[in-house]
């Protein structure tokens, strides 16, 4: 903490109320405690070891618990710590002769009715701590050197001090909403007479957190709407309608209306800003594709953005099959409307990426697909008009931004896709400057897929689940293995046996502790493929395996042999964890689920059950009870996405969720919880774009532009860190 700002913005984590005790027989060595008590007696008596006297009051709760304030230099305390005193304590609570005691402690005799406040502060602190005179006393998060008294009373200075505090809210909005004043609240929340004022003014300050994250979407909407986009209305009888009529399937209703949807933005002469959301599955990436043809039908290029070389490789060997002969301009095999479709990787060769930048600068790529490679300066775009980025909680705001640059003049329309589900208000606080299509619908032909826990303590059930991997590798089918990190090369090799233990060879840590930096109870990659080569059920099974210490050569190579059916088995980290797409693959297997979030979990089982057979997630696991053995149960016990998305934000801190795009510095929401507020965030979202939209500019609104300009620091020196 810096400013008097930040200082206010330090929420109470609770309140004590001064006519109720609080409970000692809660606290332990070691804690860091405010108390209230009651002064029972208070003793002076020389020291045994050195000269001098101490003093011992001793205080109690409600209840009669006692509890010792020992100081060793007592003048002046001897005068306050009085019979039948209330005081708040606050120290670290230890022990001495068998009685807990708060070693010079800091602390406040609060007044009797009617009567004046007098205090005393631990020895060391300089002078007398204001006493608290009325109302709940608030408690603070600790803070290392600095008592939670001392804190209350740099607060109290502070409020005492301050005339007036700059308010980014309105005042209409405020009296509309009755909402008091940005200084009122942070007394209500410091100072408050009841739980009734501290709720009001945290109310009011959570309103004003979301009310500047929604002003700040609005104007980025406001300006993006600003500059010009050229239409891309497509035309018919070109790329769009050949595709369409090479489709296997027919589309799904849902799938109709969001395809309509993108067309009436694309047609528009401001740039499209659309997240299209939807169950792993749904038919997202067809939907990109019949827009980026549209793009590429009304003499534009269009971009996809990857997270991982992975599946960047993916989308390219996916849409160039998807397309056949309308990827072949150039070629003797092209049909009448073709393009060509491009991959930029920061791994590429030479001569492969120097080809590559000259069919997206020279045009006759029409769709580009890429990693963060495509961001990069020197690679150009002959006519960008559409920025399609898959799985935007990969991506923050500014490597968005980034590539919609290279569009020249005119702004290219935009389009994330996500396959993690997304509640309603994380759309409207880190989406909210989007238009948000949803795909709940699963196309024809996706089969259901059941997903079980396995405990490694169940020796039966490891064994099994290898059997069932063989049975359908025997099948033909295909079976996912992932584990939640790579693994050492030098780690002695895994043992296998039948009986299995933990998984998927015998129990024990897989390496010596201290091995390494990852932990060393968790499986890797590389001894999981190995004990596979080994374990009876399995030493037939033709393996691959795919981690981020491959060459870029390498993981193609393996997945397509995975893809290809000349692997039964791909042994992999997160990588698959997106957008790769097999649909013979029936079977994934998670080695230590219990170290995956819910929204990644449910993600990896949807690579799943994408053909004609019915897919099984096995979710392995050595807790056999806990929050990590919760969450599995969770995401066993439904497929919807949605419930499990509402089910991991509850789980997860907001910062995460939101990452650096809203808070840049200050790593997360401050005061409003996602999962709580929806109503506060609602009425914030209308009253913000309703400031926005009458007054773009906001000059008659000065504290939220510098509230705004803040955010914009943030996110730049964000970027100048990363």
């Amino acid at each position: 903490m810096e400013t008097v700002g930040d200082l206010l913005d330090l929420l109470p984590r609770t309140y004590l109320d001064p006519a109720r005790p609080a409970d000692f027989a809660a606290v332990s060595d070691g804690d860091e405690v405010v108390v209230v008590a009651t002064v029972q007696r208070a003793v002076t008596r020389p020291m045994r070891q050195r000269k001098g006297q101490m003093l011992v009051a001793t205080v109690a709760d409600d209840a009669g618990h006692q509890m010792d304030l020992t100081f060793f230099r007592p003048f002046g305390h001897e005068r306050a710590l009085l019979p039948g005193a209330r005081v708040v304590c606050s120290g670290t609570v230890g022990s001495y002769g068998g009685r807990r005691q708060l070693t010079h402690p800091e602390y406040q005799v609060l007044p009797a009715a009617g009567e004046s406040a007098s205090g005393a502060a631990a020895e060391g602190s300089g002078s007398p701590v204001r006493v608290f005179s009325r109302g709940l006393i608030p408690v603070y998060p600790g803070i290392r050197g600095m008592s939670a008294i001392s804190l209350y009373a740099a607060v109290d200075l502070a409020l005492h001090a301050v005339d007036e505090v700059a308010d980014p809210v309105p005042e209409t909005v405020r009296r509309r909403r009755g909402l008091p004043s940005r200084l009122d609240a942070y007394r209500l929340v410091h100072q408050p007479d009841s739980q009734a004022d501290a709720r009001r003014g945290r109310w009011r300050m959570k309103y004003a957190e979301a009310f500047v994250i929604q002003a700040s979407l609005a104007v980025r909407r406001h300006s993006s709407q600003a500059l010009p986009a050229v239409p891309r209305p497509g035309r018919s009888g070109a790329l769009v309608e050949a595709f369409t009529e090479r489709l296997p399937f027919a589309l799904t209703q849902g799938q109709h209306e969001v395809l309509a949807s993108l067309r009436d933005d694309l047609a528009r002469p401001v740039p499209m800003h659309r997240l299209l959301q939807g169950e792993v599955g749904s038919g997202k990436t067809v939907l990109a594709l019949l827009a980026m043809l549209t793009v590429v039908d009304s003499g534009g290029q269009a971009a996809l953005l990857a997270p991982t070389e992975v599946l960047a490789a993916q989308h390219h060997r996916s849409i160039t099959a998807m397309l056949g002969p309308l990827a072949d301009a150039g070629m003797l095999s092209q049909a009448e409307h073709a393009t060509r479709v491009a991959l930029l990787t920061g791994s590429q060769g030479a001569a492969s990426r120097r080809s590559q930048l000259a069919l997206a600068a020279g045009g006759q790529a029409g769709i580009v697909v890429g990693t963060h490679a495509l961001i990069q300066q020197h690679v150009q775009f002959a006519e960008l008009g559409l920025v399609v980025v898959d799985e935007q909680h990969r991506f923050g705001v500014e490597q968005r931004d980034a590539l919609r640059v290279k569009a020249g003049s005119a702004s290219p329309h935009v389009l994330v896709m996500t396959a993690t589900p997304i509640p309603r208000t994380v759309a409207m606080t880190v989406f909210g400057d989007m238009e948000v299509s949803t795909l709940r619908e699963l196309p024809g032909g996706r089969q259901p897929i059941s997903t079980h826990v396995v405990t490694g303590d169940r020796a039966g059930w490891v064994r099994r689940t290898w059997e069932r991997v063989a049975e359908e590798a025997a099948a033909g089918h295909r079976v996912y293995v992932v584990c939640p990190r790579i693994g050492a090369e030098e780690d002695p090799e895994l043992g296998a046996t039948e009986a299995g233990g933990t998984y998927p060879g015998p129990g024990g840590p897989i390496e010596e502790p201290g091995a390494g930096h990852e932990d060393p109870g968790l499986h890797g990659v590389l001894q999981v493929y190995r004990a596979l080569e080994a374990l009876p059920a399995t030493a037939s099974l033709r393996l691959a395996m795919v981690h981020g210490r491959m060459a870029a050569p390498e993981k193609d190579a393996a997945m397509q042999a995975f893809a290809e059916g000349a692997a039964d088995v791909l042994v992999a980290t997160t990588v698959v964890e997106v957008g790769v797409d097999v649909p013979e693959a029936t079977v994934m297997v998670v080695v230590d689920a219990d170290r995956f979030g819910i929204s990644q979990l449910h993600q990896l089982r949807g690579r799943v059950g994408r053909g004609g057979h019915p897919g099984l997630c096995l979710l392995l696991t050595q807790q056999p009870d806990g929050p990590g053995r919760e969450r599995l149960e969770s995401v066993a016990a439904t497929a919807d996405g949605f419930e499990l998305a509402r089910a991991d934000l509850e789980a997860r801190r907001e910062g995460d969720v939101l990452g650096a795009r809203q808070s840049g510095g200050r790593g997360g929401l401050r005061f409003l919880q996602l999962t709580r507020d929806e109503d506060l965030i609602v009425q914030a979202h209308e009253d913000a774009w309703a400031a926005v939209r009458d007054d773009a500019e906001l000059t008659a609104h000065p504290a939220l532009r510098d509230d705004l300009a803040r955010l914009d620091a943030e996110r730049a020196a964000y970027l100048e860190r990363g």
